[in-house]
């Protein structure tokens, strides 16, 4: 089973209330399921109001997809950036091998939707989190639970902790390898060696592969950036071979290693490595770890994604967008929005403004600032007659991981483009 199809479609039961933000009063008593029945549009919501566009999910998910059968790497979307298991239903069903998480409650979660296989893409060492990975692996055969580990003193504690539960299967376990200045790792291949040999000493860990994040070592796509990124995924890729070489796989390997925003560097430098059938000797899947791409952003993942439209076409395009309203207008070339910090992403970029609904967007309009329920959208050049209080603008957002987390429930609505947009699901998050 890849999820539980009876567990996500109950979602559609659970009861519209107070408690989901922006949710109409007159939508509060009704189920998911009835509300939809009603084609309810978009202007029937409160802002602010974030929103997804079905059209451009759709797209999104069906190229990276493509993308990754075509390269022959697997793809495993890191969950962690929607925690909705309606998208991670839409995204094992067109061939994920699996869904990344970050930590042991959200694997815990998926696990209650059924999820089939998980690459919890962290250690593992919270005596609670590892037993329930053990335990959830001897109840159920059919499961797959991968972990990492970036050090031999990792190993040592994992070991002291499985001592305390019942005898079960060996849970699988990859190296981690690192790089200067960057996140957890190892922070060299003879480092990882070792972390290898203490898997493989262990009575109840298996050495599963290696594994590695080159997100954290660049962040644009400077020549320094691109070659510091080639340079790690070269060094992660000889750790497998050295430890295939060395006969220290008992059984199939994963590599894996993968944002959204290097996956072409992946792509070059680990796809060679995939031997899903072990002619080479281990049998070897490649596994791709990207998560923004199927919401994707207008901030930095369109500026920085290989894949995003239009340098790419059809290309990776914004499935989520701000709606705000002009609630006060007290300066000239100043408008203040009802949106704010707890409603929008702005660790990577503030909001930009794209439209209004109705009207016309002032030129030069620009968010320069965000308060904790306001957005200052700043009108070079414009009077009090542009964008009149009640105007709704529509904002591009950047970084999905923190436009997901300020919302519980969030509209799909059909296309964001529309004139009159209908709304066709609502995705419930896990926070």
């Amino acid at each position: 089973m890849i999820i539980d199809n009876d567990v996500v479609d109950a979602l559609a039961d659970e009861l519209l209330g107070p408690e989901g933000k922006s949710v109409p009063p007159a939508a509060w008593g009704s189920t998911v399921r009835e509300y939809l029945a009603t084609a309810p549009r978009l202007d029937r919501w409160q802002t602010p109001l974030l929103t997804l566009d079905r059209d451009r999910l759709d797209a999104n998910r069906d190229l990276m997809a493509e993308w990754t059968a075509t390269a022959g790497v697997a793809l495993a979307p890191h969950g962690k950036t929607t925690m909705a298991p309606q998208l991670w239903r839409e995204q094992l069903v067109t061939g994920s091998w699996a869904i990344t998480l970050a930590t042991a409650w959200q694997a815990q979660l998926a696990r209650v939707f059924g999820v089939g296989r998980i690459m919890l893409a962290n250690t593992l060492i919270d005596p609670v989190g590892l037993a329930w990975a053990a335990a959830e692996s001897a109840r159920d055969p059919g499961f797959e639970f991968y972990c990492w580990a970036d050090g031999v003193a990792t190993v040592e504690l994992m070991d002291k902790i499985l001592r305390d539960t019942p005898a079960g299967p060996r849970v699988r376990v990859l190296v981690e390898l690192g790089g200067p200045h960057g996140r957890t790792g190892a922070r060299t291949r003879a480092e990882a060696h070792a972390v290898a040999v203490a898997i493989g000493a262990s009575e109840r860990l298996s050495l599963a592969g290696v594994a590695g994040y080159e997100g954290a070592l660049a962040h644009d796509r400077s020549t320094a950036g691109v070659e510091a990124v080639r340079v790690y995924l070269g060094e992660l890729g000889a750790l497998h071979t050295e430890l295939a070489a060395a006969g220290a796989y008992s059984g199939p390997a994963v590599v894996t290693a993968g944002g959204s925003a290097y996956p072409e560097l992946v792509v070059e430098e680990l796809a060679g490595l995939a031997d899903p059938a072990g002619a080479r000797g281990v049998a070897t899947t490649v596994v791709l770890r990207s998560g923004a791409y199927l919401v994707h952003d207008d901030g930095f993942y369109a500026g920085i994604s290989p894949l995003a439209a239009p340098a790419t076409e059809p290309g990776l395009r914004s499935a989520m967008h701000g709606w705000a309203r002009v609630v006060s207008r007290p300066e000239p070339e100043l408008a203040l929005l009802d949106g704010g910090k707890r409603d929008f992403p702005f660790d990577e970029g503030l909001p930009v403004p794209q439209r209004v609904v109705g009207g016309t967007l002032p030129p030069n309009a620009v968010v320069t600032a965000l308060n904790d329920q306001h957005t200052f959208l700043r009108l070079p050049g414009a009077d009090h007659t542009a964008l009149p209080v009640g105007s709704v603008v529509r904002l591009g957002l950047s970084h999905p991981c923190t436009a997901f987390d300020k919302w519980r429930l969030i509209p799909v609505i059909d296309n964001a483009d529309a004139t009159d947009p209908r709304m066709v699901d609502l995705i419930r998050t896990y926070f």
